[in-house]
């Protein structure tokens, strides 16, 4: 599977994961001139900025520990732009998770959400 479609892939059953949950999602593939976070969402009142990884194997290790430090802080920097242009303040309760998933061929997808994943570094 090519990465974009694998992404895609990936990004639609971690939404329908999330709201299987309760999440009311916010936005998908929200994007500034700094890149993309994959998923925005609600959790109560947490708003929760999401990075989805996909993998077909573990080949290459678990899909999560594809996030490195400058993604971190890229997510971190558009999360702070989205709270100022969205809600006009930095003084809500956010957090950052990571749905990975994993899934071979004619495999049901292993789906690990990782919540509170990582700290803003800003």
């Amino acid at each position: 599977m090519a990465n974009q479609v694998l992404g895609k892939y990936g990004e639609s059953l971690a939404r329908e994961y999330l709201q299987k949950l309760g999440f009311k999602i916010l936005e998908q593939n929200f994007r500034t001139r700094l890149g993309e976070i994959d998923l925005i969402a609600k959790d109560g009142q947490t708003v929760c900025f999401i990075e989805v990884k996909m993998r077909v194997s573990l080949k290459q290790g678990e899909p999560y520990e594809a996030i490195t430090v400058s993604k971190i802080r890229k997510l971190s920097q558009m999360a702070m732009i989205y709270l100022k242009f969205k809600y006009h303040t930095l003084e809500i309760l956010s957090r950052f998770d990571v749905i990975s998933i994993v899934q071979g061929e004619n495999q049901k997808p292993e789906i690990q959400h990782i919540k509170n994943a990582f700290d803003s570094l800003l």
